[in-house]
């Protein structure tokens, strides 16, 4: 039997919080899949001064330790803001990493719960970050692929260890992949140019920086509105805000983002990222002392983009909307020379846009797990 030892992480203290970041690293070496995270976003949420989420709610982290060695790690996070808003009283899980060993991610969920208990919760539900766009679920089909960025990769025995641990599942996210020879159907480009002319909706383009910046918050008030009724939705809200902006504006270009006007008012966007996994692969997720030049080639270089952001307010659904963003969405793809676009982590709860998905012949290459239970 293995024998290890559960400690929690001090955030002030630089080895607790170095163990915690590197252990995927080492877990995954070799593995040709697995993207490293940017290490220093890793360690950004150790920062209770600065990290926004502090601010209203809290977390704690934990690692299964033999010696020197580490065998696993958890993090469990009171989303307060969130539990008020939706009058729950619920824990997260996150960032679960761990060997192929029921004892030690036992030994991790117990310590996570145990925390969660003291604080008065009662449910437990994960993987599931600090803010949103942070990656959901565990990982369990399209192990043979790389992943899109920013969303989890993990070796098929994790659904195991969750599921060991009394969890079931609350929803699969699929992800659906246009290659170089996807072709729109026609029909979906001819209801796009028809709901335009007739409703007076109209695409815009973001020419630039600082132009994102200035039409941040009216995208922010779309999403609010646009993902509102959706199971758990919780509005992007105060100093989040800021943090959600400033991580977009790190990781998208202005070329890459569309959004749909309807007068001034923002009705609906497409946002898309430049993949660039392989280029944090080659640096190991550090920016120093030439990542910062690899990860900015391919930046500006990719061919393969994610779309990890797209919605329609709920008013304009029905008038043929979704048609504009599925086209937009193919045409961003012609205009950049873009070989791969991933559309990422769609909730199959979200049935009218899994239909669509469907209708426009795009099929599900990866599945990734939520889970849930009381505590």
């Amino acid at each position: 039997m293995t024998r290890f030892d559960i400690i929690e992480v001090d955030p002030t203290n630089r080895r607790d919080r170095r163990r915690f970041v590197e252990f995927p690293f080492r877990l995954y070496r070799g593995n040709r899949q697995w993207v490293p995270p940017l290490v220093s976003g890793e360690y950004r949420r150790f920062d209770r001064d600065s990290y926004s989420y502090y601010r209203h709610s809290d977390a704690a982290f934990f690692l299964a330790t033999q010696g020197r060695d580490v065998l696993g790690r958890i993090a469990v996070l009171e989303p307060r803001r969130r539990n008020a808003y939706r009058d729950e009283r619920c824990a997260f899980f996150y960032l679960f990493d761990a060997v192929d060993d029921r004892a030690v991610a036992r030994a991790l969920f117990d310590s996570a719960m145990d925390w969660a208990r003291g604080r008065g919760l009662n449910h437990m539900m994960g993987p599931e970050g600090f803010i949103a766009g942070d990656g959901l679920g565990v990982l369990i089909e399209g192990f043979e692929f790389l992943p899109a960025m920013g969303i989890p990769y993990n070796a098929p025995y994790y659904d195991d260890l969750v599921v060991n641990n009394g969890f079931r599942k609350w929803t699969d996210f699929y992800s659906c992949r246009l290659s170089g020879d996807f072709v729109m159907p026609e029909r979906v480009s001819r209801i796009a140019e028809r709901v335009k002319q007739r409703s007076g909706l109209r695409i815009v383009e973001v020419g630039s920086r600082s132009e994102m910046v200035a039409l941040a918050p009216k995208v922010i008030r779309a999403y609010n509105r646009a993902f509102e009724s959706n199971p758990r939705f919780v509005p992007i809200e105060g100093d989040d805000q800021g943090e959600v902006t400033g991580r977009l504006l790190g990781v998208t270009r202005p070329d890459l983002v569309r959004l749909v006007a309807d007068g001034d008012e923002i009705v609906g966007f497409v946002l898309g990222f430049p993949n660039v996994s392989k280029a944090l692969q080659r640096c190991g997720g550090r920016l120093y002392p030439f990542g910062w030049a690899l990860l900015l080639w391919d930046f500006h270089h990719t061919r393969w983009i994610d779309i990890n952001g797209g919605g329609i307010l709920p008013e304009y659904q029905g008038l043929g909307a979704n048609a504009i963003l599925y086209d937009e969405l193919f045409r961003i793809r012609l205009a950049q020379g873009v070989k791969l676009v991933d559309l990422v982590q769609v909730n199959e709860q979200n049935l009218k846009m899994v239909r669509e998905l469907e209708a426009v012949g795009l099929s599900v290459h990866k599945r990734h797990r939520q889970y849930e239970r009381e505590i």
